[in-house]
């Protein structure tokens, strides 16, 4: 069943990092590219700094969805974008999961709470970082305008807290996606924004 999740999220932040290889105008290597940066690349990260091998090369699945997504992107890249909500939607429950998930296993190698929770926003926005500097964006990481790495950040930190408290398991990590997931969801709903410096105005 994990698999399956870690599948599915994968997927999804596939598909966002194929779209924007579309509003770059870029070709099918270019998107196949950002697909699979924003995918992997912050789990790959994340096992590379626990010295392991990373999960995307121990399993061909996670090579190929990225590609599979970048293939429904190429040839139907408007209907992809007209149900865009819906996959904000999903790739708020990847989020979730993946800054839950990436604690859990830095944990499980015995970092600290402090360091497991911040390569636990590393699995779950490091793709996504990736993506925008490959596609010469602002990193949400640093531009975090919609709230997406906070939600991590809190998400990451909750899974740290109850592991440390001898609170871990599904039960766990469930409550630190589904935390993140809220958090996201209302970001997005109520358009909440990460608070700029003292007198600074938005540029939108």
């Amino acid at each position: 069943m994990s698999v399956i999740l870690d599948l599915a999220g994968i997927f999804v932040f596939a598909l966002s990092g194929a779209l924007m290889g579309v509003r770059k105008r870029l070709d099918m290597v270019g998107m196949a590219v950002l697909a699979e940066m924003t995918a992997l690349g912050g789990g790959i990260v994340r096992d590379l700094i626990l010295n392991v091998r990373p999960a995307a090369f121990e399993s061909t699945g996670y090579v190929l969805v990225p590609v599979a997504a970048t293939a429904i992107v190429f040839f139907w890249h408007p209907h992809v974008a007209r149900v865009m909500p819906a996959i904000l939607v999903l790739d708020a429950a990847g989020l979730g999961l993946f800054c839950a998930v990436g604690t859990e296993k830095a944990l499980g190698f015995g970092l600290s709470p402090l360091h497991a929770a911040l390569l636990g926003v590393t699995t779950a926005v490091g793709g996504g970082m990736l993506r925008d500097v490959l596609a010469g964006e602002i990193p949400t990481l640093l531009y975090d305008r919609q709230l997406y790495a906070v939600p991590a950040m809190l998400g990451s930190a909750v899974m740290a807290g109850l592991y440390w408290t001898g609170l871990n398991g599904w039960h766990a990590t469930l409550a630190a996606a589904l935390l993140t997931f809220g958090l996201r969801i209302a970001a997005m709903r109520y358009k909440w924004r990460a608070p700029l410096a003292r007198g600074v105005k938005p540029s939108d």
